[in-house]
């Protein structure tokens, strides 16, 4: 570039050598004779950009215009963009390709969103599963082709971190699962799929727990009855002594389970209630939870409880004495002998409202904390059944706080303890006065 700036400079100073040279032989006005060289080398210039205007125009499909000096070096550096961005055009082009061929292939259906939620792309899978007809329906706001309340306030909320369930616009008793994931500025991808077989196969398993369980439940029953019955008679010998008692704990754990999983298939099967029809009086709640903690630990642990009286909490009682429970017994059966453990029940000051147990127990790795809720996990198998754990109690917990849209915190050390929190949002917040709180 020094080399071509130069060279303009050597042409412009030949121009001005010629005038002075012109000048002192011919004589005259020296300045007329500069104007003249400075109008020369304009006219260059003029003449360079009215030939890089017209390769501009014709689209520059075709070589560069040839030039020298700093003329030569625009044109080799607009040449060379052209090409970097003809490279870049054509790369860009092959990734939209094999996007659209991509998603075309795809079984689920994929819809591109502008604004105002209007389609400017989708797939072959999105015409069979919502029904699109084709072309005429690009441009068309999404919300007119799939009406659905639930997608509608789904829609609405702008909450997208979990997917919307709607029934088939195409396909009778069919459900499909729609998700929208925001991306880059004001556009969405719309991601719809045909969870039917997924769904029937859920509730055939919810159907054989709850069944299996139901019949499970009288023979157990008896079976408890008949074993409480010779562990009361005098004349059998002491030798059955051990045997018995082992047998009725182990009846009572199964009872449990049982128990546990028709607790389980209730809360996946039934709809939430309407949280406005029922203000939980938490503090009385958890004051007869923890006083059941209390036999259970037997006075080898200590329970610390602090409950705001004034806080009540829109919900369903069973439920939450379920999850509540579930937590103050988990933390006394995981926390050894001398341990303490602490009750909460408070307003946060984003108006939240949490229930806390937290212990100095033996705590769980963080490698366990993303599966605790599943069924039948177990951090300790051997100490979960000695303890008289069913491995159900924290799946409960998590599908009570989803009925009652509100969320699980885990916090936990091995060896240092956890601590639980259900957090309810501020909706579902109720005010109690004294005496109600108290009752």
């Amino acid at each position: 570039m020094r080399a071509a700036w130069l060279t303009e400079f050597l042409f412009l100073g030949l121009w001005v050598g010629l005038a002075g040279l012109v000048w002192l032989l011919f004589g005259g006005a020296f300045g007329w004779w500069l104007a003249l060289a400075l109008a020369i080398t304009s006219l260059r210039h003029v003449l360079q950009m009215r030939r890089l205007e017209g390769w501009l125009r014709s689209g520059r499909r075709r070589q560069p215009p040839q030039s020298w000096g700093v003329w030569g070096e625009v044109f080799e550096h607009y040449y060379r963009l052209q090409r970097r961005y003809t490279r870049r055009k054509k790369r860009l082009a092959r990734v939209i390709r094999e996007f659209r061929e991509s998603t075309a292939a795809m079984p689920d259906g994929t819809l591109v969103l502008g604004t105002d939620w209007r389609i400017t792309w989708f797939n072959s899978a999105a015409i069979r599963l919502i029904g699109l007809a084709g072309n005429r329906d690009v441009g068309q706001p999404v919300t007119s082709l799939l009406r659905a309340p639930a997608f509608d306030a789904y829609m609405r909320s702008g909450e997208f971190d979990r997917p919307v369930e709607v029934a088939s616009p195409t396909q009778l008793g069919h459900t499909l699962s729609v998700r929208i994931v925001p991306y880059g500025k004001g556009q969405y991808l719309m991601l719809v799929r045909d969870i039917t077989r997924m769904q029937r196969l859920q509730n055939m398993r919810r159907d054989f727990v709850a069944n299996a369980s139901h019949e499970l439940r009288s023979p157990l029953t008896v079976l408890g009855g008949y074993l409480e019955h010779l562990a009361e008679d005098e004349a059998l010998p002491e030798i059955w002594d051990g045997p018995l008692q082992e047998m009725q704990v182990q009846c009572a754990r199964m009872t449990a389970l049982v128990n546990d999983l028709l607790e389980l298939s209730r809360l996946e099967t039934d709809a939430p209630g309407d949280p406005d029809e029922q203000p939980v009086p938490v503090a009385e709640l958890v004051r007869r939870i923890v006083a059941d903690a209390g036999n259970q630990a037997g006075g080898e642990r200590t329970l610390d409880v602090e409950l705001d009286e004034t806080l009540g909490l829109a919900g369903i009682e069973s439920e939450l004495y379920s999850a509540f429970s579930n937590l103050v017994f988990n933390a006394v059966r995981y926390t050894d002998r001398g341990g303490r453990i602490r009750v909460r029940w408070s307003r946060e000051p984003d108006g939240t409202a949490c229930f806390c147990v937290t212990d100095d127990g033996i705590g769980i790795d963080a490698k366990h904390l993303p599966f605790i809720t599943q069924r039948f996990y177990r951090v300790d198998p051997s100490r979960s059944r000695s303890q008289g754990g069913t491995g159900l109690g924290l799946a409960i917990v998590k599908h009570v706080l989803q009925r009652h849209e509100s969320r699980l915190e885990v916090e936990s050390e091995p060896g240092e303890g956890s601590r639980f929190c259900c957090v309810f949002p501020a909706r579902r917040t109720r005010g109690l006065s004294e005496s109600e709180g108290a009752a």
